[in-house]
């Protein structure tokens, strides 16, 4: 079987890369749960090829992985008996930056790293932070809502999306939305793909709406007792200050990170240097009056803070270690992390956008099943969710990896059954098997 579709593939498909199984990396096949390894890794370098990649994958039932660079394969559920996985690593040019428009139309394979360089040189950025930023695929943020902390002043990943072309699961071409920010018409694929994991169909081509870069920038960490921290959090909040992060960090990242002792409240600035200046004097009078350790931090100590943060949050560091995509309601966010440093002590991490109530783990150690068990009834308690997202295999056969508990899975599986009603795209890996 694996051989006849790698065979099939290299006889009708000319304007793509075919590995083979025997050359395939072992980092293409984690996270996959299956008797047999997928035949092949198939990399088109046209939409159409791509779309001809997917037209014999339905053709012929294959089942079908899709991904970018693979930097999150292993991420959420685990899919099942996949035939062969399809990369749009190759379809990585950038087709329009509107600088006028603030707009960017781009292949779903474009790095957001090479994406930020080119923005860059013309004073703008895309607001999306996510893990591995070096090598995370436009699509494959899109596909996983990736978005990081500056969802507090711009808002999600599905924010900035304003058009997106896509193969349906019989191989053919289909688009919604455009390249003006203010496009109404049509059913908002946009959203509807953003987070669908690979399920629905195969993003080729986005189109964004990026910012401008701030003139200046800088971050300060207030840290101290819990119950202060989490009035401080409340006071920037209700404030007119106009952070473009504020992000609540438990006791083990202040500590690890050696930025002070207590809870922590990071709050980024970035605008014109005047307003950086004037906002940052307001925050450490808030700082003051509560009583809160301020350190201030910019330029290269800045920067080098918010990758040191990332990296601990969101990027494994053994391969017993788990990272969790949580929610809860924002005024919970400071007891939750008071929670997860009693039952982990100095082996779990977390970060909580403070606006959003979102954010993320990171475990390791001994009874990790126990204590995800625990840490998720705390968030549905607090009307939120705790989705495993990397984790070993062992633990996630272990555990529904997305534990959903809503009303909405009988009208997921109605898309579901409409979009790919043959089931070959990433099966399994989605909410409730999807």
């Amino acid at each position: 079987m694996t051989k006849t579709i790698a065979s099939e593939l290299e006889s009708t498909v000319s304007n793509a890369e075919i590995v083979s199984e025997e050359n395939l990396a072992p980092n293409w096949q984690e996270g996959i749960t299956t008797n047999s390894h997928p035949s092949c890794l198939v990399s088109p370098y046209t939409p159409e090829a791509l779309s001809q990649v997917m037209a014999i994958a339905h053709s012929h039932r294959w089942r079908v992985m899709p991904c970018g660079s693979g930097s999150k394969l292993t991420w959420g559920g685990l899919p099942s008996d996949i035939d062969l996985i399809i990369s749009t690593q190759y379809l990585n040019r950038i087709i329009d930056h509107a600088v006028g428009d603030l707009t960017v139309t781009l292949e779903a394979g474009v790095k957001l790293a090479d994406l930020q360089h080119t923005l860059n040189q013309a004073g703008q950025f895309l607001p999306l932070d996510p893990a591995y930023p070096e090598s995370a695929t436009l699509g494959g943020i899109v596909a996983t809502t990736d978005s990081g902390s500056w969802r507090q002043r711009y808002g999600g990943v599905r924010d900035v999306i304003i058009g997106i072309s896509f193969i349906r699961a019989d191989g053919q071409i289909a688009e919604a939305g455009g390249r003006v920010v203010k496009n109404v018409a049509g059913y908002d694929l946009m959203k509807l793909f953003t987070g669908s994991y690979g399920t629905l169909g195969i993003i080729s081509q986005l189109t964004m709406r990026v910012y401008p870069l701030g003139e200046a920038a800088g971050t300060f960490v207030l840290t101290g007792d819990n119950e202060v921290i989490a009035q401080a959090s409340q006071t920037l909040l209700a404030s007119t200050l106009t952070p473009t992060a504020a992000d609540l960090l438990s006791a083990s990242v202040v500590i690890n990170q050696g930025i002070g002792q207590g809870m922590g409240l990071m709050v980024r600035f970035q605008s014109i240097a005047a307003s950086v200046e004037q906002q940052s004097a307001h925050l450490e009078a808030i700082a003051q009056k509560l009583g809160l350790q301020a350190s201030f931090y910019h330029d290269t100590e800045e920067q080098n803070l918010w990758q040191n943060l990332r990296k601990l949050v969101r990027e494994p560091t053994s391969a017993s270690a788990i990272t969790c995509k949580m929610g809860l309601k924002p005024n919970a966010a400071v007891n939750f992390l008071v929670h997860l440093g009693e039952i982990t002590s100095q082996d779990g991490w977390g970060i909580v956008h403070a606006r959003s109530g979102l954010g993320q783990l990171h475990l390791d150690g001994e009874d990790s099943l126990n204590r995800v068990s625990k840490l998720r009834s705390r968030c549905q308690e607090n009307s939120g969710f705790l989705t495993v997202l990397e984790a070993p295999t062992t633990l996630k056969q272990q555990l529904d990896p997305w534990g959903y508990t809503g009303n909405a899975l009988d009208l997921m599986r109605r898309l579901k059954q409409q979009f790919d009603s043959e089931n070959l795209l990433s099966p399994g890996s989605f909410v409730g098997g999807i």
